[in-house]
């Protein structure tokens, strides 16, 4: 947009003469790009390589993310390692791959076989070939591409849990730093691990964000009247960075570390220097839709109340039982007394719990978590930018100057409804 504004009719052109696109998949080895003469060019020009390629969601399917998140991980920094110009490797992962920690946790590697458990060792390339056969299983019993998505995301879960972890996302990108720190070979390489990424705090443009991420899904259920009732410690601090900022973040690493021969790692996050507590953060949500109503598919505007919040998941179940999965077992059985009487509504209620359940599990580890995020790394490169001669404004990214309140009320929720929620 602000390229778009400044240079207007000559942006193609001025993109075209710096940006050369080419098709490839991480899931592959060479990154999948099969012409042979276009790789060798390739490794000849490029000498910074930057990983974001990932898939985010918690619950993906278990074969999709090793592949993406573990392995991807692995076949860009073996093709970075034939980049003979090479100065930097630059991958981004998540700070939640700390597992559900309390405390302070550190800008610490993890190293080959590391897991959060510490009761056993983690083989990735025998977690590979488990993928396999249990693929190979599911395809020979006849079983349906529905049934194998949503075996591979509970089977997904299941191994995450098994070694400490909480979800398939952060346990896959785990495995991709281990990767990573076990064959650099003494590549230039940097690890960011952001936490939670939110819209866009000035750079594009103020509330710019593609999909909903992390909380958003919890914000867009509340606008939608299906979220009544929620998780949160009392302490819980809701770790959020705009987008930007994580991007600033990258751009001043890359200047500061190419050619240095070692590993380093950035946790780019608030919790340390600004932090917010999820229950403020419940009031800005129900601020902004009581005054700002969400409007339905049926043109009539939702009335929000308050979320009953409980500090624990026994807490929870033991009300969602009484308040509505009770209530919906009579239900179901009125319905099929009466010949499927109460058949929309049974559906429809039946839904709203499925929604907010599956919320809740999915964001235990972040409503839950307790910890914070040491960015002593990062401290110091905001110091040297600082001190450098470079416009520190231009490359911004000290969560100190964020009004919270502020920023959710008028750019991030606006941000959402804009660019990403749908009715």
């Amino acid at each position: 947009m602000v390229l778009r504004n400044s240079l207007g009719a000559n942006l193609e052109s001025f993109i075209s003469e710096r940006v050369t696109p080419v098709s490839g998949d991480v899931c592959d080895e060479n990154l999948g790009i099969k012409d042979c003469i276009l790789r060798e060019e390739m490794w000849k020009e490029i000498d910074i390589v930057l990983n974001s390629a990932a898939t985010t969601n918690f619950d993906e399917r278990y074969d999709v993310a090793l592949g993406t998140n573990t392995y991807g991980a692995l076949h860009v920094l073996s093709f970075a390692q034939n980049c003979v110009k090479l100065k930097v490797l630059l991958h981004v992962s998540t700070a939640y791959v700390c597992g559900e920690k309390e405390g302070n946790t550190l800008e610490s590697p993890f190293y080959m076989g590391d897991t959060l458990k510490g009761t056993s060792k983690l083989d990735i390339n025998a977690e590979k070939e488990l993928v396999k056969e249990y693929l190979d299983r599911l395809r020979v019993q006849g079983a349906t591409n529905e049934a194998i998505i949503s075996t591979m995301k509970d089977f997904g879960i299941e191994r995450a849990k098994l070694y400490g972890w909480s979800n398939t996302y952060t346990y896959t990108k785990a495995m991709g730093e281990m990767l990573l720190g076990q064959f650099n070979q003494n590549l230039p390489l940097i690890i960011i691990r952001p936490t939670m990424v939110t819209s866009t705090y000035k750079e594009p443009f103020s509330g710019w964000i593609e999909g909903t991420r992390t909380i958003d899904g919890v914000i867009s259920a509340y606008a939608k009247g299906k979220l009544e009732c929620f998780t949160a410690h009392p302490k819980s601090i809701l770790d959020m960075i705009p987008a930007d900022m994580v991007v600033n973040s990258m751009i001043v690493a890359i200047v500061a570390h190419a050619n240095k021969s070692s590993q380093i790692i950035f946790h780019v996050g608030s919790s340390l220097r600004n932090p917010m507590k999820l229950y403020t953060l419940k009031e800005f949500i129900i601020k902004y839709f009581t005054r700002n109503p969400w409007t339905g598919k049926n043109g009539k505007s939702i009335k929000v109340g308050k979320v009953i919040m409980f500090s624990s998941m026994a807490r929870f179940h033991a009300y969602m039982a009484i308040r509505y999965k009770l209530p919906l077992k009579v239900l179901w059985l009125a319905n099929e007394v009466l010949c499927q009487y109460y058949r929309d509504m049974y559906i429809d209620r039946k839904r709203k719990v499925k929604v907010v359940v599956r919320l809740v599990e999915l964001y235990k580890p972040y409503v839950l978590f307790t910890g914070r995020f040491d960015d002593s790394n990062t401290e110091k490169l905001r110091v040297a930018a600082r001190e450098s001669d470079a416009d520190v404004h231009l490359f911004d990214f000290d969560p100190k100057c964020i009004d919270w309140e502020d920023y959710i009320i008028n750019t991030h929720i606006p941000g959402l409804i804009k660019h990403s929620m749908k009715p």
